[in-house]
């Protein structure tokens, strides 16, 4: 049996990708970090904002920034601080604390005279968007998270299932001395083995892991992106002035959101998160859909369903009625 091709997302590439306006990558500073980002739409539009996650960069929203173009919003996906050609944090914190502040920063960088932004965030881009949202919800009107849920619905799952505290196995390797080895050995075969498992038969294109593994391999950030994982459990040390927004990572995201998960998932299985254990960790108005035959990187997998959804839920006007 060949790898699962996606139905309608060769379509859906020849139709957005090339002569959009899609750029990048551009540049600009915000919380101290110099950040490269692409961006694709006007930018007197309203921001969304797109944070990736690991293993991955910038470029996994190649699909979903010119959707969002066409429906009017400025999109920007910013590689995240570390992850080249973005720099690498000038005072080695890691910790989702640095990472919200970032999104925020960006957002009050990118639309300064504008309250309509909304944030968009994938593995550990939702894991910050949290954050975020829950630190300044004023700053965005809406949220979409794909792949993780929030970080309490996460710690459940961890202590009450053996199952995903194996398929969370290269999160404690990461916690070594020997973890920067074992990523980047055999030109980062342990990245094609994580998007392998994560997304069941699907194959990603060549040049999109080529671009992915010379961006971890580039100085500095294969570290940082393993620093994310030694912040979050508390093998590097977290900046403790910043705990007012380290805080709200285990708080309830207020904004209203839009969370997508693959059913196929092999990082997160989405037995564990159902709506009944996402829903109490967000305090607004919540769509939850886990979507059949996608994996953990479902955006990239099936743009032609993930793409509306999140189009749909952006673009829907508040129900005056309610």
């Amino acid at each position: 049996m060949g790898p699962r091709v996606p139905p309608g997302a060769r379509e859906f590439r020849d139709r957005h990708i090339g002569g959009t306006g899609m750029t990048g990558p551009k540049r600009i500073t915000a919380n101290g970090v110099d950040f490269a980002y692409m961006d694709a739409g006007s930018i007197d539009r309203p921001l969304a904002l797109c944070l990736h996650g690991f293993p991955d960069h910038a470029p996994t929203y190649q699909y979903l920034l010119p959707a969002l173009a066409d429906a009017g919003f400025h999109a920007v996906a910013p590689w995240t601080r570390g992850y080249s050609p973005t720099a690498l944090a000038p005072d080695g914190n890691y910790q989702t604390a640095s990472l919200a502040l970032d999104a925020l920063a960006l957002a009050d960088a990118l639309a300064p005279k504008r309250s309509d932004a909304v944030l968009v965030g994938h593995d550990w881009g939702a894991l910050t968007a949290y954050c975020a949202a829950a630190y300044r919800p004023e700053r965005f009107t809406k949220l979409v998270t794909m792949a993780v849920p929030p970080s309490g619905a996460v710690a459940g799952a961890f202590a009450s299932s053996a199952a995903q505290l194996q398929r969370s196995w290269y999160v404690f390797v990461f916690q070594t001395g020997f973890a920067e080895g074992a990523l980047t050995a055999d030109d980062f075969a342990m990245v094609d083995l994580l998007w392998k498992d994560w997304s069941p038969g699907f194959v990603p294109e060549a040049k999109f892991m080529r671009a992915l593994k010379d961006t971890l391999g580039a100085p500095g950030s294969t570290e940082a992106a393993i620093e994310y994982y030694r912040f979050m459990f508390g093998t590097s040390k977290v900046d403790p002035v910043l705990d007012a927004v380290q805080d709200k990572v285990f708080a309830p995201v207020p904004v209203d959101a839009l969370y997508l998960h693959g059913a196929d998932d092999g990082c997160m299985a989405a037995e564990l998160f159902d709506e009944s254990t996402v829903r109490p960790w967000f305090s607004g108005e919540l769509d939850f859909h886990v979507l059949p035959d996608s994996g953990h990187f479902l955006h990239v997998e099936h743009p032609e369903v993930v793409n509306p959804l999140i189009v749909d839920f952006l673009s829907r006007k508040p129900d005056k009625s309610m």
